[in-house]
């Protein structure tokens, strides 16, 4: 049964809370692969602490959000915390939040900004079962020393096929912030990810 309410309660320290959660934000996409911690789940509300947190602080009346789950109380708690609009389509979605990622569209189908604006397109944020745990894979590339080795769990056989594509459309794409419970991985599209080798 979903316990979140449209009067659940935001941060109870907003102004400390949201900057510690940005700058981790910011610091797991500058240092891809790797594990940071934003925060415990908030009362009433329907998603892992990490994910939670992250909404509100990211999100704002310009930041239109698509939603794959399409719960109508957690969509009022974010309209009425942060005046977050819903956007329409994945296509319309400055940020995009998933929590059944195996349903989700496909990386294309979300806003990839162009050529000449990268930046207008859409962030991705993944609810996972876990962010250790699964296959290994090694990923290289800007914020990361030599290889980073990550095993989340939980992504469909085919995306990491499709992050390819992504990743090769640069500067062009998505970026993927995945999140499980307190903590958070990035993945901006800047990251080349491929199978780990002696594993």
């Amino acid at each position: 049964m979903n316990t979140t309410t449209r009067l659940a309660a935001g941060l109870p320290d907003a102004v400390h809370e949201t900057q510690h959660a940005f700058r981790a934000a910011l610091d797991a996409l500058a240092r891809p692969g790797q594990i940071r911690r934003i925060g415990a789940p908030l009362p009433g509300v329907a998603l892992g602490g990490a994910m939670a947190r992250l909404l509100l602080t990211l999100c704002d009346d310009e930041t239109p959000v698509w939603w794959r789950s399409g719960d109508p109380a957690l969509q009022s708690w974010l309209r009425f915390h942060t005046g977050a609009t819903l956007a329409d389509s994945p296509m319309l979605a400055g940020f995009a939040i998933m929590t059944e990622i195996g349903r989700a569209p496909a990386l294309a189908d979300f806003a990839v900004g162009t050529a000449a604006a990268p930046e207008f397109s859409s962030t991705l944020l993944i609810e996972l079962p876990a962010l250790e745990g699964g296959a290994a894979l090694d990923w290289r590339g800007p914020g990361i020393e030599v290889m980073q080795r990550v095993t989340l769990q939980g992504l469909p056989a085919d995306f990491w096929t499709q992050w390819q594509a992504n990743q090769a459309s640069f500067p062009q794409g998505v970026d993927i912030i995945f999140t499980c419970a307190e903590h958070v991985i990035g993945l901006p599209r800047t990251t080349r990810v491929g199978r780990s080798e002696g594993v």
